[in-house]
């Protein structure tokens, strides 16, 4: 039977993986034509959605013919078979992979702007594309994603021939297909509207999916015989969530923690924002500096974590200023596990002496011009018990008000965390060639 569009079939290819959806899976669309089917199986099992951006490595004399394929990441994949047959030099290779490599960055800019990709260490992904002919793309796509962490790939198209099916069993771990034709010369005969999916497409559905998110407001954390209010949010396929220890004169509202907060959900972080302490107590200037207090409201939110919808998920830890303090003090506490702690423009001296026992890999935030801090923190570091790095981003103050700094330490802290919480994706990790 025929598909009158590409959503239909992405429906129908939903209710066939819906056996995935208790894996927290990632689902990659091939642009451009696969982003339409995947956008309604990402919906369907509430999982993030991205593109996996491919490019075939044309024999230079024959480009139609493949002898390999390149992705983000630094991937590349070759056939040497071809390689040997076409007698294709270094030289050559070198040439084309440097104008596919640009085409393939150039794309993924336009399709995504400004957002990171997903993550796909340690997960589950499921590749999407309309369908499969030849499968060339699709093979290099599941190699890519192998070669970028994924631990299962799933193929799932609408439709495929037979002899393309079993060509994937090499490549995937598993493949799902609505409907296998015995005779398929193109993949357009099996739909009644083929036209040409637009980039301004495929911009839409991947900027409705990445809003897909779970905000959940008026949390309450009990910390002893107080409430603290506080606001959790989960995007779709979170990997991991990071507490948020404000300093002084700050609250869950404050912008430079929501700024940041931001960039780690766009990085699949869930993010717990609260006020660590009530406005009674705020008043009193001594609490503000009592690391031991606000460490046990860190230890509290941690343990209403636990409990919570993101309770297995691992758990990091930003602080500022007197928080980054108390985010260290608290990772010390015993039952208490973290996977990995941020300091921006934080004061971790006044943990002392809880220093030499913080495992968890701590990254130190410093603006170059904050010189006491800056000071401050070089001393800190030289007592953490665990793995850590100093971080100085030149030009920016205490605050991080000058242009641009705040966004950098968002980076930088997004990058931590994926890499400490399950992914070192985005840390630039060395290409990774593999062969077929």
């Amino acid at each position: 039977m025929t598909s009158a569009n590409r959503t239909d079939p992405g429906r129908r290819l939903a209710r066939r993986l819906g056996h995935l959806r208790a894996d927290n899976p990632v689902v990659l669309a091939l642009p451009r034509g696969g982003v339409p089917v995947a956008a309604e199986v990402a919906a369907a099992l509430d999982a993030p959605l991205d593109v996996l951006v491919v490019r075939k490595l044309g024999v230079p004399a024959q480009p139609e013919l493949a002898m390999g394929a390149i992705g983000e990441g630094g991937v590349r994949v070759l056939n040497d078979e071809v390689l040997r047959v076409a007698r294709v030099s270094a030289a050559d290779l070198a040439r084309t992979e440097a104008a596919e490599r640009a085409e393939a960055e150039r794309r993924s800019r336009r399709f995504r702007g400004e957002r990171p990709r997903v993550p796909l260490a340690g997960r589950t992904v499921i590749i999407v594309d309309d369908g499969i002919a030849t499968g060339a793309t699709a093979r290099a796509a599941c190699l890519v994603a192998r070669a970028q962490g994924a631990k299962r790939i799933v193929l799932a198209v609408p439709v495929a021939p037979p002899d393309a099916i079993e060509a994937f069993r090499t490549v995937a771990d598993e493949i799902v297909v609505v409907e296998v034709p015995t005779r398929l010369s193109s993949i357009g005969q099996w739909y009644d509207d083929f036209r040409q999916t637009s980039d301004e497409q495929v911009i839409r559905l991947l900027e409705e999916a990445a809003t897909r998110r779970t905000a959940l407001t008026d949390v309450v954390i009990p910390a002893g015989r107080v409430e603290l209010p506080a606001d959790l949010t989960v995007p779709t396929g979170a990997t991991g969530v990071v507490v948020f220890a404000h300093g002084s004169g700050s609250g869950r509202r404050s912008p430079r923690n929501q700024q940041v907060a931001a960039t780690l959900q766009d990085g699949c972080l869930a993010t717990l924002l609260f006020d660590l302490l009530t406005p009674a107590e705020a008043a009193d200037r001594a609490n503000v500096f009592d690391i031991e207090l606000l460490a046990s409201r860190m230890v509290a939110a941690i343990s209403w974590i636990r409990s919570s919808e993101v309770g297995g998920l691992p758990v990091g830890l930003f602080g500022a200023s007197t928080g980054a303090a108390a985010a260290l003090w608290a990772a010390t506490e015993p039952g208490v596990r973290v996977g990995a702690i941020v300091s921006r423009g934080g004061r971790p001296d006044l943990a002392g002496p809880r220093l030499p026992h913080v495992t968890a890999p701590t990254l130190l935030i410093v603006g170059s011009r904050d010189s006491t801090v800056l000071e401050l923190n070089r001393r800190a570091q030289r007592d953490l018990g665990g793995k850590s790095r100093l971080e100085v981003i030149e030009g920016a103050s205490h605050l991080f008000e000058e242009p641009g700094t705040l966004d950098r330490v968002a980076e930088l802290a997004r990058e931590w965390f994926v890499q400490h919480l399950g992914s070192a994706e985005w840390l630039g990790a060395p290409p990774v060639w593999y062969s077929f």
